[in-house]
This record gives structure tokens, C-alpha cells and sequence, in this order.
């Protein structure tokens, strides 16, 4: 008599990652989404570019070319951080994990690394065909994306989804005047592209909501601050470190030192001290709040930034005035504090003295430009008082509530 085997184990389906299949809408409500191995590769692929930006920042302000440095470094910023939003929200929308969407995927990285190389060439000598061709590379990328997503949608959704393809293409088209007008007509095309690439999404979602995931939104965001707070860190810490090595400074770069450090550590509790995902319910809601992270994103990568140039000064090295290169530092924190407060805290703040706590820090920063060569110290030591009121205040409430 024959036995019969005892069926084995039954198989596992292969990886998403080894198939090739159909982009279609993830759920909103999905529970335990998070960020992927692969956006967290992207991310930090991206700070490459950020890091490239904010040296010639710092080149550019510690030579005495302030206004134009800043300038630049807005529209390169812009870009990147534009390209970065695009990715991030398709991704909450539609990533399958699929071979070709990572391909596509790491298509885009390799524009981001293109486009980092020409950053010195763009800020230095206006030479932006680099950072176009980066920027083109991430974009065809995106509209690939996005066909890829109309192939698999009907109705409204497949709409949405040509719209997106078609206003990345004809904004990608555009942005090719940088390569062909005067130097005096590229601010002014920045404009007019920025503002057109942010109507891109309105104009899209007219009759469909992508699925973005708020939760997913949220974490995103808030690991692309936690990234760019980190390189902010690196670049001030290599510049003190240069500082002493070269100059034997430790007495006058000690105070940049912590205060920078205090206004790092500070930035980063401010923002994660309220969960913001429970009010992106909409488009409208999430759009304002995501657009503006260029402001915040911009200034927390422009720390850094002043805080080398504060360095610099401090050793000889900048051909600025102190009070110069203490403003490279507490004006954009002082800007990363109204931008969060107007973006994320306010709407978690009860009564007055909550929601004065960082305006009025905002412009104690601003006052400590004042200071001299204990600006950045006298900074740091007003944001981390600013964390210490905004925990008391709230530890106060907590308490009275428990008491009623």
C-alpha cells in the first residue's frame, strides 16, 4: 500500500518587490503605515543636495554676497524640496513596492545626485544646465510614475492622474528658461514656475483626492526634519572642529558651539512636541501645511549654515561684521519658529500665553543679533528657554485639568 506524503508547508507569495504589479490607490485609513527602507534611502540621498546648497550659502554670505547667496539658495532649495514632495505624496497615494516603481524610484535618486553636483556650478558661475538635467531626470521619472498609475485607473482617478503627468511635464518645460534668459529675468521665472508648480496639485485633484495617508504625511515630513537637523548638526560640528584645528580658537567658538547645539536640540522638540497628523483631514488643510514646510525645512538647513559662517567670522575667515554673521544664524531661527508655530503648534496651544511663547521667543532671537560675539550663545540659551516655558505652561494646564 502507497502512502501519501504529507503536503508540505504551503508558499509564501512572492514580494511585491518581485512582480510587476498595477498602480493603484492604497488606503486612507490603512493602519500601521509607515516609511519604507526606500524613502528613507531617498531622504538621505536628498540631504546630499541640501549639504551642497547650504556650503555655497555659506560661501556666498561669508564673502559679503548675502542677497545673492540667499537668493539662490531659496530657488535650488525650492527645487529640491519640491521634487521631494512630489515623491513623498505619490508614495503615500500609490507605492506598490514593485520592481519597476523601485527602479523609477531610484531613477529619481540619480537625478537628486545630478542635481547636487551642479549646485556649486548654479550658485558660482549661473551655469544651471546640471541642475536642470537633475531636476528633468526626476521628473520624467514622476510622470512615468504617474501613467504608470492612469493605465491602471478609470474614471476620475485616471483624469487626476494625466493631469499630474501633464502639469510636471509642461512646468519641467518651463523651467528650461533658466538655461536661456539674462540673469535678470531668472528670479522672476522662479517665480512664475513656483507658484505654477504648486498649482499643479490644485489643478489636478479638481475632481479626485489622492489617497494620501495622513499619518504616513506626517511621519514623512517629520523624518525629513529630523534628517536636515542632522546635517545641520555635521556641518556645524565639522566647521567648529576646522576652527580649532587651524586656529586654536576653542575660547571664541565654544560659545557658537553650544549656542548652535541649544538651537538644534531646541528646533527639533519644538517641532515633535504635538502630533500634527489628526489635522491633515483634506486637501485643503494638508496642502497649506506641506507647502509651507519649504520655509521650515529651509530655515532649519540654513542653521547650520549661519552657524559655519558665525564660525568663520569668528576665526577671520568671513569678510563680514560680527553682527552679519550672527544674523546668518538667528534670523533663520527665528524664521523656524514663527513657521512652526503658524504651521503645527498654534492649533494645539490653549490660551494666550501658549500661543505667545514662540512669537515673542521668535523675536527674542531676533534681538540677540545684538549681541555681538555672544549672539549664537545668547540664541541658544533663549531656545532652550522657550522648550523649558512651553513645558512648564503645559505641565501647569495638565495639572489644573487633573484638579477640576
Amino acid at each position: 500500500m502507497t502512502s501519501t506524503p504529507a503536503p508540505g508547508p504551503t508558499p509564501e507569495p512572492p514580494p511585491a518587490s518581485a512582480t510587476l504589479l498595477p498602480l493603484r490607490a492604497r488606503g486612507r485609513e490603512e493602519a500601521h503605515r509607515a516609511a519604507t527602507p526606500l524613502e528613507l534611502f531617498f531622504d538621505l540621498c536628498f540631504v546630499v543636495a541640501v549639504a551642497q546648497a547650504g556650503a555655497e550659502l555659506v560661501h556666498a554670505v561669508a564673502e559679503g554676497h548675502a542677497g545673492e547667496g540667499v537668493l539662490n539658495y531659496a530657488m535650488v532649495f525650492f527645487a529640491l524640496f519640491w521634487a521631494w514632495v512630489n515623491f513623498s505624496w505619490f508614495a503615500s497615494a500609490y507605492d506598490n513596492d514593485d520592481v519597476l516603481y523601485r527602479v523609477v524610484t531610484l531613477v529619481q535618486i540619480a537625478g537628486v545626485l545630478v542635481f547636487a553636483a551642479g549646485v556649486s556650478k548654479g550658485f558660482e558661475d549661473h551655469d544651471f544646465l546640471l541642475i536642470w538635467l537633475g531636476y528633468a531626470i526626476m521628473r520624467v521619472a514622476l510622470t512615468i510614475q504617474w501613467l504608470r498609475v492612469a493605465r491602471s485607473a478609470t474614471g476620475a482617478e485616471r483624469g487626476t492622474a494625466l493631469r499630474y503627468a501633464a502639469g510636471v511635464l509642461v512646468c519641467q518645460i518651463g523651467w528650461s528658461g533658466l538655461l536661456f534668459l539674462p540673469e535678470g529675468g531668472r528670479a522672476w521665472l522662479f517665480l512664475g514656475m513656483a507658484i505654477a508648480e504648486m498649482c499643479v496639485p490644485v489643478f489636478a485633484e479638481r475632481a479626485y483626492t489622492t489617497a494620501w495617508h495622513p499619518h504616513h504625511i506626517s511621519e514623512r515630513y517629520g523624518l525629513f526634519t529630523i534628517i536636515v537637523l542632522g546635517e545641520t548638526i555635521a556641518a556645524a560640528t565639522v566647521a567648529v572642529k576646522s576652527g580649532i584645528d587651524a586656529h586654536d580658537a576653542l575660547g571664541e567658538l565654544l560659545p557658537i558651539a553650544v549656542g548652535g547645539l541649544l538651537m538644534v536640540f531646541a528646533a527639533w522638540w519644538i517641532y515633535f512636541v504635538v502630533p500634527i497628523h489628526g489635522r491633515l483631514s483634506g486637501n485643503r488643510q494638508a496642502f497649506l501645511w506641506g507647502y509651507g514646510h519649504y520655509f521650515i525645512l529651509g530655515a532649519a538647513a540654513a542653521i547650520g549654515a549661519g552657524i559655519e559662517v558665525a564660525v568663520e567670522e569668528a576665526v577671520g575667515k568671513a569678510h563680514i561684521s560680527t553682527f552679519a554673521a550672527s544674523a546668518a544664524v538667528t534670523v533663520p531661527m527665528a524664521l523656524y519658529l514663527l513657521t512652526v508655530w503658524l504651521l503645527h503648534s498654534r492649533y494645539y496651544k490653549v490660551g494666550l500665553a501658549q500661543q505667545l511663547v514662540l512669537p515673542v521667543s521668535a523675536l527674542a532671537t531676533l534681538a540677540s543679533t545684538f549681541a555681538g560675539g555672544w549672539a549664537v550663545l545668547i540664541a541658544g540659551i533663549v531656545a532652550a528657554a522657550t522648550v523649558a516655558t512651553g513645558v512648564t505652561l503645559t505641565s501647569r494646564m495638565t495639572r489644573r485639568a487633573a484638579a477640576r
